[in-house]
């Protein structure tokens, strides 16, 4: 086993729609550049601003999802390709998308109808120019966590006198608009909204060298405040005397959503602070990623995670992890876990139970409160999930702990939550639900069902009742106590080599991960591909979904085999690493097995 560090990689392999966000805030520096032009045409203030508290979109303009600290956008996608696993994953397909997205080709269009209508002499290569200033790319989920919205900032340098021919713009284009005015510094700056590709558009300012550039209106803007009724009021009738309905109010423009802008055009900063981030420096890129959007919805399961960031300098890309602090929450420790886990692994994560957790789970599965709180304060330590390349995707196997070898009362409750929450109703079983088989012997405690299902591992006829099964198939479910080790999986056989482990019958994971280092997950690239093509090709069987399975095979497994090449790596923490404040970033290491 080698300690040697590589530089950091990722586990999954984004395709270019997981790029998209990024790609479309890369791509609209192009019509930003006509941002310049607005910061010269003469501005008559609009009078006082109609604020309302929220957006549309109900985001928080100062807690962005995604960060994206650049030295030079236009580097980023190539930047990024540096990283070996990625670079045999993603290849030139990454650069490809970016170059030729929609959103980036109609925003072109658009500036060069722009240029060529008003007579503007300006270089072919501006956008290039624009795209290699530093940045800042700010990105928010929409109500399906993609990261679909963003705020770009792009510090312009020198560009200024580049843009200037683009002051000869007249504001009555018929893609360009003007939305509204920010206050800056004390002064009205006006922001623009700029259509393309029919439907879309985004808005954007200048204000200094500063060029901000926002994703849509809902990002800035909130229903009209109520306007205020005059009931002694004239009412206003037309020519023929009917009543005149009053104009209604124009969107109010969102209180926090201004202030994050005018901020940033100040040449504030404050998305760094918002994941307790010192200056980039003379990094050349850095992207950080909080848990809530990593977490996929799973954030309240997480709390001591904060984090991911990678950063890029001159020695290549590295890795870091934020923890948060927790209160209760004792040392980590992840030892218990890869000593129960079987050797052979694709993909393993190792986390904290969380204090106070699993009593609030287990009242709301249906534990009666005193056996909830009894089976909570015996989980402890930490708990482990690990997917394997003989079993499926959805039936990985589950490690916990408990603070002490538990006694026949909490073995009873373990059994009745079993029971209660694991089945399925079997029309053709007695009872609606097959019994559940309890057994126990020495250190050893194991509760399993039959549990139908199409997607169960078994299939049907090896069932000890097959006419009483509805399914095409079935599951043995399992769930075990072994000393103060528990184990469950949906599928029986990972769970009995894991008891095999823990009775020195199997060698145990742990073996092959370092020993001076605390290590919360665990990737087997060559085994992990296996697993992900075999369920790809189960999910599109070719006389049902023929189209998906072909460009499966075309596009999605080449990929994959090009990910199997890879050997194995642990992903390490200094071994006294522990959280003691919010965004405490720790190096992540990337070890090769």
């Amino acid at each position: 086993m080698s300690d040697t560090t590589t530089p950091v990689e990722s586990a999954a392999t984004p395709s270019p729609r997981r790029w998209r966000p990024l790609l479309i805030g890369l791509a609209v520096a192009l019509p930003v550049t006509a941002a310049g032009l607005f910061a010269w045409l003469k501005y008559e203030p609009q009078g006082e601003r109609q604020l309302v508290e929220a957006n549309y979109l109900g985001l928080d303009l100062a807690r962005p999802d995604v960060l994206i600290e650049s030295a030079s956008l236009s580097r980023l996608p190539k930047d990024v390709l540096k990283v070996p696993l990625l670079r045999d994953t993603l290849t030139e397909d990454l650069v490809f998308y970016y170059e030729n997205n929609a959103d980036r080709l109609g925003l072109t269009g658009s500036l060069r109808r722009i240029i060529y209508e008003h007579d503007l002499e300006l270089r072919d290569n501006l956008l290039d120019e624009l795209l290699d200033q530093p940045a800042e790319v700010a990105l928010w989920r929409d109500a399906g966590g993609r990261l679909r919205h963003f705020v770009v900032l792009i510090q312009r340098g020198g560009l200024a006198k580049v843009l200037e021919p683009l002051a000869k713009v007249a504001l009555d284009d018929t893609q360009l608009s003007q939305a509204g005015e920010f206050t800056v510094d004390g002064a009205a700056v006006p922001f623009y909204r700029l259509r393309y590709n029919g439907d879309r558009s985004i808005l954007f300012a200048s204000h200094g060298d500063q060029l901000l550039l926002m994703s849509s209106t809902d990002m800035l803007f909130g229903p009209a405040p109520e306007p205020e009724v005059d009931e002694d009021a004239a009412v206003a009738l037309d020519e023929n005397g009917e009543v005149i309905p009053p104009t209604p109010p124009e969107p109010g423009l969102a209180k926090v959503s201004a202030e994050a802008a005018e901020a940033l055009l100040a040449g504030q900063h404050p998305f760094p602070e918002r994941f307790g981030l010192a200056e980039r420096g003379a990094l050349q890129q850095r992207v950080t990623l909080s848990a809530d959007f990593l977490a996929l919805g799973y954030r309240r399961f997480l709390p001591a995670f904060a984090g991911l960031r990678f950063e890029m300098n001159e020695q290549g890309w590295s890795s870091f992890l934020a923890l948060d602090e927790v209160e209760g929450q004792g040392a980590f420790d992840f030892a218990p876990v890869w000593s129960a886990m079987p050797m052979g692994a694709s993909a393993c994560v190792a986390l904290p139970v969380a204090p106070g957790l699993p009593e609030r789970l287990l009242a709301k599965v249906g534990a009666e409160p005193k056996a909830a709180a009894e089976l909570a304060g015996q989980l402890t330590g930490s708990a482990g999930l690990c997917w394997y390349p003989d079993s499926r995707l959805h039936s990985p196997l589950l490690v916990g702990t408990l603070k002490d070898k538990p006694g026949a009362q909490t073995d009873a409750e373990l059994g009745k939550l079993f029971d209660s929450l694991i089945g399925a109703w079997e029309p053709y079983a007695e009872g609606g639900s097959f019994p559940v088989q309890d057994s126990a012997q020495g250190e050893l405690h194991k509760w399993q069902r039959q549990v139908g299902s199409n997607f169960g591992q078994y299939p049907a006829d090896l069932a000890a009742q097959p006419d009483a099964l509805a399914s095409r198939g079935f599951f043995r479910v399992s769930l075990a106590r072994h000393g103060s080790t528990l184990l469950f999986s949906l599928d029986d056989r990972l769970l009995d080599k894991a008891l095999q482990t823990l009775d020195k019958r199997f060698p145990p994971l742990a073996e092959v991960l370092p020993g001076n280092a605390l290590v919360p997950a665990y990737l087997a690239p060559d085994s992990l591909a296996a697993l992900l093509e075999r369920e790809t090709l189960d999910s599109l069987p070719e006389d049902i979904e023929p189209v998906f399975r072909n460009a499966a095979q075309a596009n999605l497994l080449p990929k994959l085999r090009s990910l199997s090449g890879h050997g194995k790596y642990a992903l390490s923490l200094p071994a006294d690493a522990e959280a003691n404040e919010a965004w405490q970033w720790l190096p992540l290491q990337w070890r090769a097995l």
